[in-house]
């Protein structure tokens, strides 16, 4: 099954728009494509530095020089809670949606490993530590990064190498952002004890995204083992983050379905219906949301007969049960949880009460001072849930 991550370096299509920023490397991906037939630049002008036309105007002459067809957009970079680094990138990827083309970006190895190093440092899940794709969607078309695999120190050699110019972004200094505090604080003093942590970094980055993309694909395949159509790029990348999580109400809602994460498996769920108290008087059955529960006259077991009238209800919070007589009453929740019942089907388990006692619970069993004793008529409620 395809997947939106590959391998670390990907090949441009033949027809790409570079993402130019006028930096070394974005210069250098335009000095390698700018031949291809049909390659394109595009320009972002966040208008965040008192440099951006001068910028703007490089990369116009640039692109003239090297005759590419040039696009300049301007964007408004709207500053929210995330900091100005994701705002910034927020417009950016806006600029290249709005772009009918395949996207090229200029990230390199210590780019990749930044960012994974940043990722982790935020308690980022798999996803995260997967870093950058080399290849991913971008709507119905592509954003591949072909210089991946290469070093900064490579991609400078081979701009002083071809005598290339390029701009020097003034905010590069600024260790206030966070990449610029990993590059210029942090990974001077790694490189002290670890050398090649970049590399280290981007090899990880690979592994845990090869992880990654078999998480993809086993995810199709239950989707589609359930009669379920294919999710898009985007949803499927949604779903995969929530469940990197791990809380036990996790809710996945895809074509119609609903699906649970519980105890790492995916769980179908039906959506809940209320479960209003019954009194029962004596009937063989109830059909209620999710099942049906039924009632069968016994001797020496179940509920004593005496312990009447019953009611049909939700279990109530705090509510206890001791099946058995030999261990001490416990709480639902504990029972629950040792029985590996998932936490969002508690609430729609039919439990039977006598007045405000707590007398029968599916799966646990009638409490130890309402069970019927040796030769004593007794009601047995059985729950047949819908599967």
């Amino acid at each position: 099954m395809a997947s939106s991550r590959k391998r670390a370096s990907a090949s441009p299509p033949r027809s790409v728009t570079v993402a130019l920023s006028g930096g070394v490397d974005s210069v250098v991906l335009l000095h390698k494509l700018k031949d291809r037939p049909g390659v394109r630049a595009l320009h972002v002008h966040h208008g965040l530095s008192a440099n951006a036309d001068a910028w703007a105007s490089f990369c116009r002459r640039l692109c003239r020089d090297w005759n590419v067809p040039l696009t300049v957009r301007k964007v408004k970079v709207k500053r929210s809670g995330k900091g100005l680094e994701a705002a910034a990138r927020e417009a950016r990827y806006a600029a290249f949606r709005a772009i009918d083309a395949d996207i090229a970006l200029a990230h390199n190895l210590d780019d990749q490993a930044e960012t994974v190093l940043m990722n982790l440092l935020r308690g980022a899940g798999l996803r995260g530590a997967s870093g950058m794709p080399a290849e991913a969607a971008l709507g119905n078309r592509r954003l591949v990064r072909p210089l991946l695999g290469l070093s900064r120190e490579q991609i400078l050699r081979y701009a002083r190498a071809h005598k290339l110019e390029w701009i020097e972004d003034d905010s590069n200094t600024d260790d206030a952002l966070t990449r610029n505090f990993i590059r210029l604080r942090v990974g001077p003093l790694l490189a002290q004890r670890f050398p090649r942590w970049q590399q280290s970094l981007a090899r990880a980055a690979r592994l845990f995204a090869q992880k990654d993309a078999r998480r993809a694909e086993l995810l199709r395949a239950f989707l589609r083992a359930k009669g379920l159509n294919a999710p898009s790029e985007a949803k499927l990348a949604e779903m995969l983050k929530q469940l990197a999580g791990t809380g036990a109400r996790t809710l996945i809602e895809h074509d119609g379905a609903r699906l649970r994460l519980y105890r790492g498996e995916l769980v179908p769920d039906a959506k809940p219906a209320r479960l209003e108290p019954i009194d029962w008087t004596g009937e063989e059955k109830f059909v209620l949301p999710g099942g049906e529960l039924r009632f069968r006259w016994v001797r020496g077991a179940g509920i004593d007969a005496r312990a009447r009238p019953l009611v049909v209800r939700a279990r109530r919070a705090g509510a206890r049960l001791q099946p058995d007589p030999r261990r001490p009453r416990r709480t639902l929740k504990n029972l629950f949880q040792e029985a590996g019942v998932p936490p969002w089907q508690r609430e729609r388990i039919p439990c039977v009460y006598f007045g405000d006692e707590l007398v029968w619970v599916p799966g646990l069993g009638v409490d130890a001072r309402f069970q019927a004793r040796t030769g004593e008529a007794g009601v047995l409620p059985e729950w047949r849930p819908v599967r």
